[in-house]
């Protein structure tokens, strides 16, 4: 396949999904192994991943600089950047001790991502049926502790096709928080965390980084800032409306296809 339309078309699976409970890194990882694709160092995925975060960063940027202009005066916006920021710490220490092996083992492994990919979707089914009932129906209201948990939660992700918004959604569902709630705060718990971890991936990658095919990565990256800017303005309303089954049947389809390609040699 042409290199160009390959990175087109791995942008806009990075936008689809960075910010769906499907697991973007599972999705790019196995499209990657399918397509033959692999960039030195990992550039090209690591960079496409900004684009997505910079969408994001322009959605919610008049509500982030809000809450810290208020901070000063308002316990209430100190708390929701407290609860965000607590909901991140979990991830820093376990992405610190556990880089290497996940990195070299775990995002190696087709059919680990293909099998996390079908459990989660599994999960999603179940949870979108018997979820408690919500109590917390503000995003920015979240008690400190429960934050903490569903950072917890987000530390799962770290296996590739579990998915960082999958997992601290269904743990804050589980928790009472309603649906459109948990998406919000995943999105919000995401810049920081996919923000640090970029950063930290292209920091360990330093030596061998590689930006020789520098109009593929910018194909990408900007697929990648358009579609998921399209994603999250879309997915919150849709969610509201239908919940999560269409994507854990997503997750049940993309896994089984991606097993018996594997299993048939691809």
């Amino acid at each position: 396949m042409d290199t160009t339309l390959t990175a087109a078309l791995l942008g806009l699976l990075e936008g689809v999904t960075e910010f769906l409970p499907v697991s973007s890194t599972g999705h790019l990882l196995l499209a990657g192994h399918f397509l033959g694709f692999e960039s030195k160092g990992k550039t090209f995925e690591v960079v496409i991943q900004l684009g997505a975060i910079l969408a994001l960063t322009s959605v919610y940027a008049a509500l982030i600089l809000g809450l810290v202009l208020r901070a000063r005066q308002e316990d209430a916006a100190r708390r929701a950047l407290v609860s965000v920021l607590l909901a991140f710490l979990p991830a820093v220490i376990v992405g610190l001790l556990a880089h290497d092996f996940i990195k070299g083992v775990l995002f190696e492994t087709p059919v680990l991502i293909a099998v996390m990919l079908i459990l989660g979707g599994l999960v999603l089914l179940v949870i979108d049926r018997i979820a408690p009932p919500a109590v917390h129906r503000d995003a920015l209201a979240l008690p400190l502790r429960k934050a903490l948990a569903i950072g917890l939660c987000q530390c799962l992700a770290m296996v590739p096709g579990v998915s960082r918004s999958g997992a601290t959604i269904v743990g804050a569902m589980l928790m009472g928080v309603e649906k459109r709630a948990a998406a919000e705060f995943s999105f919000l718990l995401s810049l920081p965390t996919m923000g640090a971890a970029v950063a930290y991936d292209l920091f360990k990658s330093r030596d061998v980084l590689d930006f020789a095919a520098i109009w593929e990565i910018a194909v990408g990256f900007g697929m990648a800032f358009v579609t998921a800017l399209l994603v999250v303005r879309w997915v919150l309303g849709f969610i509201s409306r239908h919940g999560y089954a269409l994507f854990g049947w997503w997750r049940i389809i993309v896994g089984s296809a991606a097993l018996v390609g594997l299993a048939l040699g691809f």
